[in-house]
């Protein structure tokens, strides 16, 4: 349980933290949010995390709650107040408090919320369980690239996941064809050998750590193609796996009652897992 946290402008006991009432991120969803993994006190990814949370800000119109460089010195601070080596950061971004209305005040004041959590990291491949997922119909909004804290459909098929008797959902859009899983990106090893994933657009987040795995994939001469694929497609692949900033690489070993790869993690993961590993490693010790 962390310690201390950050509550617009002030380090307070994380047990009595709060925030308004009326904050519009409580009652209209209208916020965003990045989770950034920590590694050996290093911040993991850091930029692009970002890079992605001013991105998503500017696309709901929300001010920023100071500059890249200030927000660098809170994290590191709560980091510090939490003596997190190993673990997590939690930001949220809302517009900010005002009457409840759907139309709000210009030039709102955003509220800003840090948490850190400790969270043990995979140290290999073989410590790496693989999972069964469920396709599910895709029921959120249009606007997936954008990182919101409305996440109520996301919630729901993981429920959906869960009274399955699965670890997780792949979500399915109207077209047929996979989006991404409840908390991160999906992806497919074909019987020749190619590693898919769906290409960027409104219907799936950017994933920080999709984005890292396409750059030293490409780096190593490895065959990635960005693209969709049908859950049809998805189940006959000789390998699965999903990418996020908590699980890292994740392989995939069940969709729905179709078995992928004899049921047994493959090596194309092992290497993307074992790749991914090194770069996350490589922030331990940093400042």
């Amino acid at each position: 349980m962390p310690v201390q946290s950050y509550v617009n402008g002030r380090y307070v006991r994380h047990h009595g933290a709060a925030i308004h009432i009326e904050d519009r991120s409580y009652q209209f969803a209208d916020g965003v949010y990045e989770v950034i993994a920590v590694y050996g006190g290093g911040i993991v990814d850091e930029g692009p995390h970002l890079e992605r949370l001013f991105r998503s800000l500017g696309e709901l119109n929300i001010a920023a709650p100071g500059s890249e460089r200030s927000i660098k010195v809170i994290l590191r601070e709560v980091l510090f107040r939490n003596r997190v080596r190993d673990g997590a950061l939690y930001l949220q971004v809302s517009r900010g408090v005002a009457v409840r209305n759907h139309a709000h005040p210009p030039d709102m004041k955003p509220a800003f919320v840090v948490t850190a959590r400790a969270h043990p990291w995979p140290k290999d491949f073989a410590a790496v369980e693989g999972i069964a997922v469920i396709a599910i119909a895709d029921q959120r909004w249009s606007r997936c690239d954008i990182k919101t804290v409305s996440l109520l459909p996301n919630v729901l098929a993981r429920m959906g996941a869960d009274t399955a008797g699965a670890d997780d959902a792949w979500m399915i859009g109207e077209d047929g064809l996979v989006t991404e899983g409840t908390a991160s990106n999906a992806w497919i090893v074909t019987d020749a050998g190619e590693i898919v994933t769906r290409q960027l657009s409104q219907a799936i987040l950017a994933g920080v750590t999709r984005r890292t795995i396409l750059e030293f994939a490409a780096a190593r001469g490895m065959t990635i193609t960005e693209r969709a694929f049908t859950l049809s497609e998805a189940k006959a692949a000789r390998e699965a796996f999903q990418t996020s900033t908590t699980a890292l690489v994740k392989p995939v070993l069940k969709i729905d009652a179709a078995v992928i790869g004899g049921g047994a993690p493959g090596p194309v993961t092992e290497v993307v897992f074992t790749a991914y590993l090194e770069h996350f490693a490589s922030f331990g010790g940093a400042a």
